[in-house]
């Protein structure tokens, strides 16, 4: 029998690729989404993998929609936590109200999700949480202090998780991607994705499959190994 995963945000850009990437390897895949019913639709006609609809900062939706999943699907075994947004403003114009939804989604969100899996996969000692940090989490950014906060953030709980789990045989692991060819990424302007790329040593944008191919061998059971670590995708870019 297949390991079930879970996928937030799973039917559109990055967390698209997760979910296929995961499907690819032989994993029964649920793909969470927050609105847009449309594209979900086409993704579940394009690749069979279910969509459930709900928003994961509602602790109360999470418990719910997971429960679901697991009586259509069966226990979650593997949980990619991938759903964000972002709330750009400079520091001294940011709204609480910016703050509080970035906070609420890509933060709280991530503990909404795996505190309620969390306990099955102690019972059943395997676990695999992997959650889609950012390089801005890492080296923060100009108008992102809410994003950059909850990126670090998810950073600072993966570590615990991976203290906590380990010896239940749950690995928690983070993928910070830096910057990938995804739709959001074609509306810059060209002047500035010029400036983005020539900051990338190796001079290009990330592809969401290569974001995907972490995620699946963080996921494997050939990575039992690994806990509490953080996957840097991003081309150099840290570096420089």
């Amino acid at each position: 029998m297949s390991r079930i995963a879970l996928v937030t945000g799973g039917s559109r850009g990055i967390g698209a690729a997760i979910s296929k990437a995961l499907q690819a390897d032989g994993r029964t895949v649920a793909a969470t989404y927050a609105g847009n019913d449309e594209k979900a639709a086409a993704f579940t006609a394009e690749t069979g993998i279910k969509t459930y609809k709900w928003n994961v900062a509602d602790y109360d939706a999470c418990q719910a929609g997971i429960a679901q999943i697991e009586a259509d699907l069966g226990p979650v075994d593997i949980l990619v936590n991938n759903a964000g947004i972002t709330r750009d403003a400079p520091f001294h114009k940011m709204t609480p109200q910016q703050w509080h939804e970035c906070i609420d989604t890509n933060l709280t969100g991530v503990f909404n999700m795996t505190h309620n899996v969390w306990g099955g996969m102690r019972e059943r000692k395997f676990g695999r949480i992997v959650t889609i940090s950012s390089i801005n989490g890492q080296k923060g950014q100009f108008a992102q202090a809410n994003y950059a906060a909850t990126k670090a953030g998810d950073i600072g709980f993966t570590k615990s998780l991976a203290q906590e789990g380990a010896r239940a045989n749950i690995t928690a692991n983070v993928v910070a991607p830096g910057y990938i060819n995804t739709d959001m990424m074609s509306t810059i302007p060209e002047k500035v994705m010029d400036a983005i790329v020539g900051g990338i040593p190796v001079g290009r944008l990330g592809e969401a499959e290569e974001i995907a191919r972490c995620v699946a061998f963080l996921a494997s059971d050939d990575a039992g190994f690994i806990t509490g670590s953080t996957i840097s995708a991003n081309g150099g870019q840290y570096l420089s």
